[in-house]
């Protein structure tokens, strides 16, 4: 077979990406669209062409690394040989991975998350880490304040978007092809939002209806903030708090093309912040910061961006949330909390932990995990807490 050929813009477009993921702390979607943005003679082709093979160098870097025979280097020259090599494995498929490798080379995870993973998962950690290897599926929520999800397919297909229902949640639809969304009518008319199946469950187990007043802790862009606003049909009222003023702005943006009338936000800066609503809502949703390896296969390069130090930190930032917004709820309310996580230490045993330090004052009602062996859905966890007193 004759070897395919690449313009040498465009390999020098993922040589770029890969030095800059590697070697500062922004992730590797930011780069690719910074990228894109500044090529303005790329055609689609040529953008979907650098994407893709950035974001799969990125997701077997150790693996390439191991079938070249070196250590790891950012000089142009070895990311030019190291190409080579994930030309041959992945695109003319000339090159084999050997058999009876361990899992962290064979699916390619950093060695000490690799330990961890198979110390906390046990023999699951090997289905767990090849499904997270596997592509993301783009997957929307239509928006039930303005559409339907059945009306929302014929709206998508008359747009040229191709998309397929699924089961995951009542609202979900699938992209069947990777399309850019954020210019079609549909989507600045705030028909849907993107977000994964396993993020559109989350808010169920909250229970709302209208009339709820809810409080979401940790709300970042408000994705789940908004589905909960769509089920309580804008008749209640939501406060989304952050400690980033700017993810609230990127909230308040989102429930105005939504429709959405029913949230609030609130930066919280100090513990007086939060005296003033202490009792206000008897269902809280703690969607804490977490590891995020729940969702490695949206964004790849968790796997090397992640470190011991920022998970041992991650956890103990858990713990702390739980004790402070805990303390908000009404005697005989909800708590939720959930992560993007597929680690124990940040769900079932953050959860043991605190029922430990409050024993008499919270009980455990419900756990689910919902693993990313489901093509719809990434890995996260919830779990279903009571306050049975102050």
């Amino acid at each position: 077979m004759e070897p395919l050929r690449i313009h040498s813009n465009l390999l020098n477009g993922i040589l770029e990406i890969l030095k800059e993921s590697f070697s500062s702390k922004i992730y590797a979607h930011r780069i690719i669209e910074n990228q894109l943005k500044s090529k303005k003679k790329w055609g689609s082709r040529d953008r979907a062409f650098v994407a893709k093979h950035s974001y799969e160098m990125i997701r077997w870097w150790r693996l390439l690394w191991f079938l070249k025979g070196e250590e790891s280097s950012l000089s142009k020259d070895k990311l030019n040989e190291l190409f080579e090599v994930y030309r041959s494995w992945a695109i003319e498929e000339t090159l084999s991975t050997p058999k009876d490798l361990s899992i962290g080379i064979a699916q390619s995870y950093a060695p000490w998350f690799d330990k961890i993973a198979e110390k906390e998962l046990g023999k699951e950690w090997v289905s767990i880490s090849q499904a997270l290897n596997q592509e993301a599926n783009v997957i929307l929520r239509a928006n039930t304040l303005k559409t339907t999800k059945d009306e929302l397919l014929k709206i998508l297909s008359a747009e040229g978007i191709e998309s397929r229902e699924t089961q995951i949640s009542a609202e979900a639809i699938v992209l069947k092809k990777r399309k850019n969304l954020k210019n079609l009518t549909s989507f600045k008319s705030g028909l849907f939002e993107i977000q994964d199946g396993g993020s559109q469950l989350i808010p169920n187990f909250l229970n709302p209806v209208e009339g709820d007043k809810i409080i979401d802790c940790c709300s970042g862009a408000g994705g789940k903030a908004l589905s909960l606003a769509a089920k309580i049909n804008n008749r209640g009222e939501i406060l989304c708090i952050d400690t980033n003023r700017k993810k609230l702005k990127e909230l308040e943006s989102r429930a105005n093309r939504a429709g959405v009338t029913c949230i609030k936000t609130l930066h919280h800066k100090n513990k007086k912040d939060l005296q003033k609503i202490s009792n206000w809502s008897s269902k809280l949703l703690l969607d804490v910061p977490c590891s995020g390896t729940g969702v490695i296969r949206r964004d790849v390069d968790i796997k090397w961006k992640l470190n011991s130090k920022i998970l041992a930190d991650t956890i103990q930032l858990q713990q702390e949330i739980l004790d402070t917004y805990s303390s908000l709820l009404k005697p005989g309310g909800i708590l939720i909390y959930a992560t993007c996580s597929i680690l124990p230490s940040e769900n079932e045993d953050q959860i043991y932990k605190f029922l430990n330090r409050n024993k008499t004052v919270f009980e455990l009602q419900k756990q689910k995990r919902l693993l990313p062996m489901n093509e719809d859905s990434d890995g996260y966890y919830v779990a279903v807490l009571k306050k049975i007193k102050d």
